[in-house]
């Protein structure tokens, strides 16, 4: 009985396979793993998606994003810039105007984190139950900090 975990079928065109062997998925020089590298950070990806709308405002970002610090912003944007996702256009204007928006390649990413928002969607809840479920059996099988009784 042959099995087809582990192996794709040949997809059509010019795509080539992807195997699931060991060893043989996100290699270390594989464009899988560098572009999950990029994008895995939590601010990466929600920088990502306020920015989908258009060129934004650093301080705008902060407040549209949310619980994001104006440093840890900056470098979120940053990095995403370094790796051609994101530009940045100052404006010679007083006082000094900066606006942040996606670069073509960053608009490659637009569907995927649109995929994976209408995912976490629909499955947002079910992930918090389990989550929950997960907290109460930890905390009913610590130990107790009373003394044993005997």
């Amino acid at each position: 009985m042959s099995s087809t975990l582990g192996s794709r079928q040949e997809p059509k065109g010019n795509l080539r396979s992807v195997s699931l062997r060991p060893g043989t998925v996100f290699l270390a020089d594989c464009p899988a793993r560098l572009a999950i590298e990029i994008i895995s950070s939590k601010w990466a990806v929600v920088t990502l998606f306020a920015l989908s709308d258009g060129p934004v405002r650093h301080g705008e970002l902060v407040e549209l994003i949310g619980g994001v610090s104006r440093k840890v912003l900056t470098q979120t944007l940053r990095r995403l810039q370094d790796n051609g996702l994101v530009e940045r256009h100052a404006y010679a204007e007083a006082p000094p105007r900066v606006e942040y928006s996606l670069t073509e390649l960053g608009r490659t990413l637009e569907e995927p984190i649109r995929r994976l928002t209408d995912w976490a969607r629909a499955n947002g809840e079910t992930v918090l139950a389990f989550h929950e479920a997960a907290a109460e059996r930890d905390a009913s099988s610590a130990p107790s900090d009373r003394p044993a009784d005997g």
